[in-house]
C-alpha cells in the first residue's frame, strides 16, 4: 500500500520561502525549520519530539508525518519516562493508516493531552533560543481523526485541515476502474465502523463522518471551513491559550471553552455499552488507508497500512 502526494500551489510557495531563507539574516533557524518540517519531514513515517520551552513554558510534543503500524509503539517509546499528561500535541501530518491512527488517538485521549495544528519552530534570538508554534500547517484525512482525540482542540487561521474517505490503498492510483472484491469491501465497510466508534467515543460529531465518506479518493480533498469546524467538533475552543499558554504573543477572540465529553455508543446507535474498541480482540492490520493526498509536497511513495 501507498500514499501519493501530489504538487499543488503551495509547493512553488514553500520553494519561495526557503529561497528567502537564504538571502535573509533575519531568524534564520527559523526559516529552516519551517521548510525543512513541511517539505520532507511530512513525507516521513511519523516522529515524535519534545519541544521544551522552560522556565517560561511547559512545552510541546511536535508529531510530524504520516502514521504507520509503527506509530503507535513508537509513541509508547517516546512517551516512556515522560510526564505527558495533560500535553499538547502540535500535528502536521497528511495521515496515514486507520487502524493505527485510531489506536495512537485513543492513546492520546488517554492521557488527557490536547491537540492543535502547526510547526514547531526554534529561533535563535538575541536571548537564546526561543521555540514557537508556526500555523500555517495540514492536518489531512486521518491526521484529523487524531486531531479530534484531544480533549481541549484548536485549529488555527492559516491551518489546513481536509478530509476525504478512506480507501483501498493498494488501489489508490486508479480507484475507478480497479477491481474490488466482496472481502475488500467488508475491509472497507468494518473500518467505516470503527472510525465511526472512535468518532463517537472522542466526542466529534456525526457530520465529521457523513462529509469525509462523501469525497471519493479521485477527486481533491475537502478542507474543512470554520464553520465546519465548529460543525463536526473538531474545534473545542477558539483561544490559543487554552492549549499553548506560553504563546501570548499571538492573540485570538476568546469564546468559551467546550471541553468535550464522549457521549455513550448506545445512545447513538442502541449497541451495547460494554462494547468497546479495548475489549475487542486485537486486529491485524487491513489494507484500507488513505488514497489520494495532494498536500502540497513534492510527488512521493510512502507506506502505508
Amino acid at each position: 500500500m501507498r500514499l501519493l502526494r501530489l504538487p499543488d500551489f503551495r509547493t512553488f510557495a514553500l520553494l519561495g520561502i526557503a529561497v528567502l531563507c537564504l538571502v535573509s539574516m533575519v531568524a534564520p533557524f527559523r526559516c529552516a525549520a519551517q521548510a525543512g518540517t513541511t517539505l520532507e519531514e511530512r513525507k516521513m513515517p511519523m516522529k515524535f519530539g519534545w519541544v521544551a520551552c522552560q522556565p517560561n513554558c511547559r512545552g510541546w510534543v511536535s508529531a510530524v508525518g504520516i502514521v504507520t503500524t509503527d506509530t503507535p509503539k513508537e509513541f509508547d517509546d517516546f512517551a516512556r519516562g515522560r510526564e505527558l499528561a495533560g500535553a499538547t500535541v502540535v500535528l502536521d501530518s497528511s495521515g496515514g493508516s486507520v487502524n493505527d491512527s485510531i489506536a495512537l488517538g485513543r492513546h492520546f485521549r488517554e492521557l488527557g493531552m490536547l491537540t492543535t495544528v502547526g510547526v514547531s519552530v526554534l529561533s535563535h534570538v538575541p536571548q537564546g533560543d526561543r521555540a514557537s508554534v508556526s500555523p500555517e500547517a495540514y492536518c489531512e484525512s486521518m491526521c484529523v481523526f487524531l486531531l479530534l482525540s484531544g480533549k481541549t482542540r484548536y485549529v488555527p487561521g492559516p491551518a489546513h485541515v481536509r478530509v476525504h474517505q478512506i480507501w483501498m490503498g493498494d488501489r489508490a492510483d486508479d480507484a475507478k476502474t480497479a477491481s474490488y472484491t466482496a472481502q475488500d469491501l467488508t475491509i472497507v465497510e468494518r473500518d467505516v465502523g470503527r472510525l465511526a466508534k472512535y468518532t463517537f467515543d472522542m466526542g466529534g460529531a456525526g457530520d465529521l463522518l457523513s462529509i469525509a465518506l462523501s469525497v471519493p479518493p479521485w477527486d481533491d480533498l475537502h478542507e474543512l471551513s470554520p464553520a465546519e469546524l465548529r460543525l463536526t467538533n473538531l474545534v473545542t475552543t477558539d483561544r490559543l491559550a487554552e492549549v499553548l499558554p506560553q504563546t501570548g504573543r499571538q492573540t485570538e477572540r476568546s469564546v468559551p471553552v467546550a471541553e468535550v465529553t464522549a457521549k455513550p455508543m448506545q445512545d447513538r446507535f442502541g449497541s451495547n455499552a460494554t462494547d468497546t474498541e479495548a475489549a475487542q480482540p486485537p486486529v491485524k492490520s487491513t489494507k484500507t488507508a488513505e488514497a489520494l493526498v495532494p498536500t502540497g509536497s513534492v510527488a512521493v511513495t510512502a507506506p502505508a497500512q
